[in-house]
């Protein structure tokens, strides 16, 4: 045993005797650990501190020792310790401090700079010395691992018990467990028909919001366990607990065990460990059919595949979410092909799809890629129609002759068991016919082998009739003439049926033959390339004229003007102008082409006419006319809504135009000193 000197130095600070239990129940039961811990106030006084120079430290009872989270008692120790008030700290033994080498050598570090002794029931060391470092680095370590190894086996112990499915777990509302262990349904037939009517409707409706509205409109109740008294009870249903009932194994008769994990977070404001759920793939035991359920394993497959593709993320998870009544028919359905990322929806004036694209390093603009919807939607609408074609009649009438060769061969396997069964209860009789009547033990046992042979027969009998009977039923079931017209007219008739269709129906036959579409800018800038993915793998590549980013179309401005300036010198009219910017690559604003009104707004703001208008005479703008009379444009606009000016629009621009006259401005100036109070330059005033 190391006995460390103990000093007057050390005898002039206190002594803490530092006391704890790792959890609730330890301290509930386990009550002579807490008299050993307790004791060590007697080892205190034997090495030489008087009573009043002891404290206790239990103020984490019932606190684990693996962090220092909550432990607001050790915490003080070291902000002691640190101050040098401490001169020894006792503990029973070293993992009552600490359990974790991260947190024990800092202590060991406090204790040496401060020197300051630590004593257990073996011994008092001294930290600031290399045997005492020493001894207890190796009591940290050991303290750790033995965490470990308690964990492990306990661990170890739960894993092998579950894995014969015998550890006892928290059952969910609807099952109850019998006193030799067995799991059951609960007896109750509300509870059974509410389950059974939540995964019904959810196959039905898809939705969990849905389901939710459909049990409330008809008064339904959800059942849910009652925590404090172990019973069930009825409550209005919610999204919260039909999700986790849809997405518990457990509805399926399975025992299934780890399905989530404890992890540390690394939030410095919320330590601890929290709940981590883990893929199916990586639960560690699945025991399927273990119990009867309320539904078969594939349902409940099927049921995590639709809430799957319910949820959608666009950075996290790429689903297609649900199908809601936007008027963006691809949403869920369109990704970015220049990043890859899904795209999201938006809607102002109408539809778009956007994405915050990942552009090259060395590009400065940096913008978010946006398409209209009702650009991209009616291209991939008609690809829907043109790749749904009438159903091919011969493809069915020749698997319906394999699945008939198929029913041949097994009615042929059905008698051959049969003659078999059949000589096995011919060779029985004769063999009890064989035997001596008298000898009972023989003829007993020859009576009941006849008799097995003869229930085994009449079984197969009976269930090979019902499948002859099921195979002959199938075998006249044939497509009318009537249903093969519909199918044939399917094609057809759907373009008819589709604006009257809902647009949450329309997205479902969308998405049950498109995976996704992948949208990308021609480098160009006005055309948009689209690729369409269908389930299968197959896709198809289509180009639509689009619109230039706006950053595109205010780089081109300037551009724009000048050339549309040049040709109206050049005597084109505005729509021949318009032509000739659109075939030189130039748009306007959130379009595909330049409009005529375009190339009117700008010639008007040059103040230049319209080559082989029909009136010589030149029309002014407000801010035109504004410059020439030294006023300011809100003057004019006001007298304008007033009534007090009266004036043609452009049926080009839409804009206010003035007759450049003279008669025009002397009028305006009389308005504007009061001479007057209106004036009409209206063209119908002018022919007047």
């Amino acid at each position: 045993m190391n006995s460390a000197p103990v000093l007057p130095s050390h005898l002039r600070r206190k002594a803490v005797i530092y006391i704890r239990q790792s959890t609730g129940h330890q301290v509930m039961s386990n009550q002579e650990s807490q008299r050993l811990q307790l004791d060590m106030k007697l080892h205190a006084l034997r090495l030489g501190w008087p009573e009043s120079a002891i404290e206790i430290v239990e103020s984490d009872t019932g606190t684990s020792a693996q962090t220092t989270a909550g432990r607001s008692g050790y915490k003080n120790l070291l902000s002691e310790l640190a101050l040098g008030e401490v001169g020894i700290v006792l503990s029973y033994e070293s993992t009552r401090l600490s359990r974790n080498c991260s947190d024990w050598y800092p202590l060991l570090d406090l204790c040496a700079m401060n020197q300051c002794l630590i004593g257990d029931r073996d011994g008092v060391y001294d930290p600031s010395t290399s045997n005492g470092r020493l001894l207890l680095g190796m009591k940290g370590i050991v303290s750790e691992l033995e965490l470990h190894t308690l964990r492990g086996r306990l661990n170890a112990g739960m894993h092998n018990k579950a894995k014969r499915g015998e550890l006892v777990m928290k059952l969910p509302v609807g099952f109850m467990r019998l006193d030799d262990g067995t799991v059951v349904k609960d007896p109750d037939l509300q509870v059974q028909e509410s389950l059974a009517l939540v995964f019904r409707l959810f196959l039905e409706l898809r939705q969990t919001g849905k389901v939710v509205r459909h049990m409330k409109a008809h008064g339904l109740l959800l059942p849910a366990r009652a925590v404090s008294e172990h019973r069930t009870r009825f409550v209005t249903p919610s999204t919260g607990p039909i999700l986790r009932i849809l997405r518990n194994p457990t509805y399926t008769g399975a025992y299934v065990f780890g399905r989530s994990r404890w992890m540390m977070r690394t939030d410095a404001k919320r330590p601890g460990y929290h709940s981590q759920q883990l893929p199916q793939s990586e639960w560690k035991v699945v025991l399927k059919q273990h119990f009867d359920g309320y539904i078969d394993w594939d349902i409940f497959e099927r049921i995590q595949s639709i809430i799957h593709s319910n949820y959608a993320h666009h950075q996290r998870r790429n689903g297609p979410g649900i199908a809601r009544d936007g008027i963006n028919l691809l949403a869920g359905l369109v990704y970015c092909g220049h990043c890859g990322r899904q795209m999201i929806v938006a809607y102002s004036a109408s539809g778009y799809y956007r994405c915050r694209c990942i552009r090259d390093p060395g590009d400065p603009m940096i913008h978010c890629e946006s398409f209209r919807s009702d650009l991209v939607d009616p291209c991939v609408v008609d690809s829907f129609f043109a790749v749904l074609t009438p159903v091919e009649m011969d493809l069915y009438e020749a698997a319906f002759q394999h699945t008939v060769e198929q029913q041949q061969h097994i009615l042929a396997a059905q008698d051959r068991q049969l003659q078999r069964l059949r000589y096995e209860v011919h060779r029985a009789r004769r063999q009890y016919d064989q035997a001596d009547p008298e000898n009972r033990l023989v003829t007993q046992e020859l009576e009941r082998r006849w008799e097995s042979a003869l229930q085994a027969l009449a079984q197969a009998e009976q269930t090979y009739e019902k499948d002859r009977q099921r195979m002959i039923q199938e075998a006249h079931k044939q497509i009318p003439k009537e249903l093969r017209m519909q199918f044939a007219s399917v094609g057809k008739a759907l373009p008819e049926l589709w604006p009257k269709l809902e647009t949450s129906t329309r997205k479902h036959l969308l998405r049950c033959l498109i995976d996704k579409v992948v949208l990308r800018r021609h480098p160009m800038h006005t055309k948009l390339h689209l690729r369409i993915v269908w389930k299968g793998g197959a896709d198809t590549e289509k180009e639509v004229m689009v619109a230039p980013p706006l950053y595109r179309t205010k780089e081109e401005y300037p551009t724009l003007v000048k050339y549309a300036l040049q040709l109206v010198d050049s005597g084109l009219n505005d729509e021949q102008i318009a032509e000739k910017l659109t075939a030189q690559g130039f748009r306007s604003v959130n379009s595909n082409r330049v409009f005529a009104g375009t190339v009117a707004r700008i010639r008007t703001e040059a103040e230049r006419t319209e080559a082989g208008a029909a009136d010589s005479c030149q029309l002014l703008n407000v801010t035109a006319t504004a410059a020439r009379l030294g006023i300011s444009r809100l003057w004019i606009y006001h007298h304008i809504y007033r009534g007090n000016i009266k004036l043609d629009r452009d049926p080009k621009t839409g804009r206010y135009v003035f007759p450049d006259t003279p008669d025009t401005f002397d009028r305006l100036q009389q308005l504007r000193d009061g001479l007057i109070l209106n004036i009409d330059l209206t063209q119908e005033q002018q022919d007047a």
